[in-house]
């Protein structure tokens, strides 16, 4: 059953030409358009569209959250998270997960009222996903959103969800794919005011790599600009938004439509401080791309009202405004909103939700993306009949995140094993292998809220408490009252997050010490995370978290009722296997807003598993979770280890069917597992090339590299061969290989075909992903595989000295792999052509972004609008910074001029700022850089070369002072 879309208004007596199908859908959008007031037009511009009862239009709502599965609109099914999608590395999965998605869409759309703001439009048809942010440091919060950390990957992946969520309707969208966040968005932490550094190379090789397919495609129908600043300005005004993405799309025929992320036009103004007031704000984010803001909720007119200053003002016209009005109507157009009758998606009914086949696709999806990181023979299980321990906080519990839909319901660990042990006879026992606690209150004497509680130890002193009479989350109210009433935790601002400091100020942890009559040693104080306070006790002794110190807050004695890893322990002791389920909470330590601090597994937790694996050595570890650990000790200690990310409703299901092999574990790595006494990078450090990070130019050995994952098969590589052993810069590689299954199972294989040149002049990859592919052999078949790789597309770098992709001539070698260090078979190419020149800037302007290397920048904007800068990443007179231009043709040298501002007069009998140019130690010209008024204030400063040399040198350009450079130029 279907019933007509709420999207359309009443319609109207008189048909008008955008009503006409049959019309060209330009034709459509003008006539439309032009029948729309200004007034009208100007309040498209917000996230709520407002309906035009007159001409039959519907109210409109810009996006709808469906990461992994509908989400925030109610019960919806839950599939892997997209990091475990990623894992999947299987481009046809991921589309098959997202045509699951937008048919459930497609039914909230038209069956089910909008759960927020229900009067003002229908839930949406445009889908903001996929995420195609490069997971480049695993620390990231939303690390769980993200396909992979290499380009090609999250390209591929992306792009194929986009198609499932499209549909393949030539005409009319299933739903229509937004693309988050654009661009270099990787860091929580004030990511609203930190600017992610962007060299010409990191920014074209790597982050827009990652976006162009999809939309160069037209898979993709929009996308959303990200929070952060790139080089100092924020995305919401990149000049990017026009100058790549929709040059990108202009060749599809189709309007790209782009949308604000929530809030992030306000933020212009503050905390970002990048404009003086709303209006201009509003007014350059307008004019840099963007269509619609999602700002200020359902509050329309706060917007729009800034719009209509701006357009008074005249920082917009009415032109500005047509244009983003156009893209939308374009898209509503497509999504099939005024063609209900031709719509070939308006029949979808309830049925969808959580059907039986979305059910199987998410059973599947889930062992699809299962990653057997180890294995020495424990797996796969073959006797149903013994006894396991299952062990660990999520051996029998499924967690949200905060893009999840609500769990129809949850197969858990121990669910999918007890299946699978009880029609043989085998036997299952669970154990979280937490503590149970009173909380004794030492005014009163009384128990905390009459119950106990089980102590989730989540790392750095950050605690749940589970009430033991309704297994419900203890959660600070608004007025700070203390009720266990949350059955999960999940809310933006989590209120069921705790801390119990004893009274001397020192973190008490999970566990505590306990005497002999079973009392912790010391008086603890109850402390939220969220708040900061302390639960303390109101006049009448009812305890609420108001306590601003430590001072005023009660005291609690913790009497331990029950030792949950005593108790796991002696579990493990008497069965034949446990199976030791870690990981992370979703919403907890790394999350949307916030970063991890580093890459450990919670204390509790690895002790938990030492003890588990000391009296238990069959123990293979499950590691579910939305990002990487450091299990060294695991790695070194234990027979198995497996990583899933938070998989959805069917996860238990899923992993019994890898543990007992009737699922081959067909997961690989999306990302780099780091040692845990690896020193990563800093996280605000993007400069993937000099930073090293991924496994293009991390250098120290991982514990689990991109790419890795074992099968139950055993596969052999044969020789990797090429069509010819010479090409163009121009010309197409044509590879191939023969793999073979020499098991005796039944295995699932990914192919992975790395490039890298021998000869670089440039700093190069180590290594970097051209292709790969994805089979499933039985025992003893082999498989041809055939690869084709154009030079341009796969050995190309950009060169800063052309501003350009190029393909250098000289040799290269592919290399056919189980991962990214696990090489299986090689071969040599040789690119033929002329070699590159030196880099010419004699009479040419030469940009002080484009270098080839750097120690101590920062890349800035050299104007709201357009353009990029360089200064010292220090503030001070003192600060210094150095830039090296390699292979500079100096011949004819003369004199050299720079473009350069600096803001504000500097301090100090040695506080001049200046620019220094040498050659081989040589100094050929030293610069003095005066105040020029403020940051964007530009001016040329010229001296003339002291002994200028002939031929080819590094020339090295050295920053004292906090002075921007944007040029310069040799004469």
């Amino acid at each position: 059953m279907s019933s007509p879309s709420p999207s359309a208004a009443e319609t109207p007596a008189e048909r008008y030409p955008f009503h006409d199908s049959a019309l060209p859908l330009d034709k459509r959008v003008d006539d439309l358009l032009s029948r729309l007031s200004p007034a009208e037009r100007l309040s498209m511009l917000h996230q709520y569209a407002p309906a035009v009862p007159r001409l039959g239009i519907g109210a409109f709502r810009t996006g709808a959250e469906a990461l992994h599965g509908v989400s925030w609109l109610g019960v919806a099914t839950a599939f892997p998270q997209a990091v475990g999608l990623g894992a999947s590395w299987d481009e046809e999965l991921v589309r098959e997960v997202a045509e699951a998605t937008s048919t459930e869409l497609r039914a909230f759309h038209h069956h089910r009222p909008a759960a927020i703001a229900p009067d003002r439009g229908p839930n949406s048809l445009q889908a903001w996903a996929p995420v195609l942010n490069l997971l480049r440091d695993p620390r990231w919060g939303r690390n769980e959103e993200g396909y992979s950390e290499d380009p090609v990957h999250t390209a591929r992946l992306g792009e194929a969800f986009c198609r499932g969520l499209a549909g393949d309707d030539p005409t009319y969208l299933r739903a229509a794919p937004v693309l988050k966040h654009f661009l270099a968005y990787n860091n929580e932490d004030d990511r609203c005011t930190t600017s992610s550094g962007l060299r010409p190379r990191v920014l074209h090789e790597y982050d827009l790599a990652a976006f162009k397919p999809a939309i160069a495609s037209g898979a993709a129908t929009g996308v959303m600009a990200a929070y952060n600043l790139v080089n100092g300005r924020p995305c919401h005004v990149s000049p990017l938004l026009e100058t790549e993405l929709r040059r990108w799309a202009a060749p599809t025929g189709r309007q790209l439509f782009v949308v604000s992320d929530a809030e992030a036009p306000s933020n212009l103004v503050d905390p970002e401080h990048y404009f003086d007031d709303h209006a201009e704000s509003h007014a350059a984010a307008l004019k840099a791309g963007i269509d619609s803001f999602t700002d200020h909720g359902e509050d329309s007119e706060t917007v729009i009202g800034r719009l209509r200053e701006a357009l008074e003002r005249g920082l917009i016209d009415q032109a500005d405004i047509d244009l983003a009005v156009r893209r939308q109507f374009e898209l509503r157009f497509r999504m099939g909103e005024f063609d209900p009758e031709l719509d070939p998606y308006a029949h979808i009914g309830t049925e969808v939700v959580d059907s039986a086949p979305h059910r199987a696709l998410a059973r599947r999806a889930a062992a699809a993306s299962t990653v057997l990181l180890k294995n020495t023979g424990l797996l796969p299980l073959t006797d149903p009949t013994k006894k396991i321990a299952v062990i660990g906080p999520h051996g029998d519990a499924l967690f949200e995140d905060w893009y999840s839909g609500t769990l129809p319901y949850a197969v858990t660990v121990a669910d999918g094993l007890r299946a699978r042990l009880a029609p043989a006879g085998g036997e299952l026992t669970v154990h979280e292998g937490i503590d149970r606690i009173l909380l004794r209150a030492a005014s009163t004497g009384e128990p905390l809220n009459g119950t106990a509680f089980d102590l989730g130890d989540w790392g750095l002193g950050v605690l749940t408490l589970r009430a033991a009479d309704n297994g419900r989350f203890l959660s600070v109210k608004e007025d700070g009252s203390l009720v266990a009433d949350q059955a999960v935790v999940k809310s933006w601002d989590v209120h069921e997050t705790f801390r119990l400091v004893d009274a001397t100020g020192a973190a008490a942890g999970g566990t505590g010490s306990a005497t002999e009559d079973g009392t912790d040693r010391g008086a603890v104080l109850l402390q939220s995370v969220l708040t900061g306070r302390y639960a303390a006790a109101d006049a009448d002794g009812t305890l609420r978290v108001t306590a601003e110190d430590a001072a005023g807050a009660e005291r609690f004695t913790r009497e331990l009722l029950r030792d949950g890893r005593a108790e796991a322990v002696a579990a493990a002791a008497a069965a034949d296997l446990a199976v030791v389920v870690l990981g992370n909470h979703p919403l907890i330590h790394g999350r949307e807003t916030e970063d991890r601090r580093g890459l450990a597994l919670p204390p509790a937790q690895e002790d938990l598993l030492k003890e588990v694996a000391a009296v238990r050595p069959d123990t293979a570890l499950i590691v579910m979770s939305s990002y990487p650990y450091a299990v060294d000790w695991a790695d070194e200690h234990l027979p198995a280890v497996l990583w899933t990310s938070h998989g959805g409703q069917e996860t238990g299901h899923a992993l019994a069917d890898v543990l007992f092999g009737d699922a081959d574990p067909a997961g690989r790595l999306p990302q780099t597992w780091y040692r845990g006494d690896d020193e990563l990078p800093h996280p605000l450090d993007y400069d993937i090339i000099q930073a090293g990070w991924t496994y293009q130019y991390h250098r120290a050995a991982p514990r689990y590299p991109f790419g890795h994952g074992l099968s139950y098969g055993a596969f052999r590589y044969g020789e990797l061969e090429v069509d010819s052993a010479t090409v163009g810069q121009d010309g197409s590689i044509r590879a191939a290989l023969t793999v073979s299954n020499t098991g005796s199972r039944p295995g699932t294989e990914v192919v992975q075909l790395y490039v890298r040149p021998l000869e670089a002049r440039y700093q190069a990859p180590r290594r970097k992903l051209a292709d790969f592919r994805k089979i499933t052999l039985a025992p003893g078949q082999s498989r041809r595989l055939v690869f084709d790789l154009p030079a341009a597309a796969h050995l190309a770098h950009w060169d800063v000295a052309t501003g350009a992709f190029t393909v250098d001539p000289g040799r290269y070698q592919l290399l056919a792999a189980a991962s990214a260090e696990d090489v299986r078979a090689t071969v040599q190419v040789t690119v033929e052509g002329p070699a590159p020149a030196p880099r010419t800037v004699l009479g040419r302007r030469t940009a002080a972004a484009d270098f080839d290397a750097h120690r101590g920048i920062a890349l800035v904007d050299a104007t709201r609008e357009t353009g990029d800068a360089v200064t010292p990443a220090g503030s001070d007179a003192g600060s210094e910074a150095e830039l090296l231009f390699s292979t500079v043709e100096l011949t004819g040298a003369r004199e050299v001029s720079a473009e350069v501002a600096l803001e504000g007069a500097l301090e100090g009998a040695a506080a001049g700022a200046e620019l220094e140019f040498t050659v081989d130690g040589q100094v050929l010209a030293t610069l003095a850089v005066p105040p020029t008024g403020g940051r964007y204030a530009w001016t040329t400063v010229t001296a003339t070369l002291s002994d200028p040399p002939r031929g080819v040198h590094d020339l090295r350009v050295t920053l004292r002072g906090p002075l921007r450079l944007a040029a310069f130029t040799v004469a």
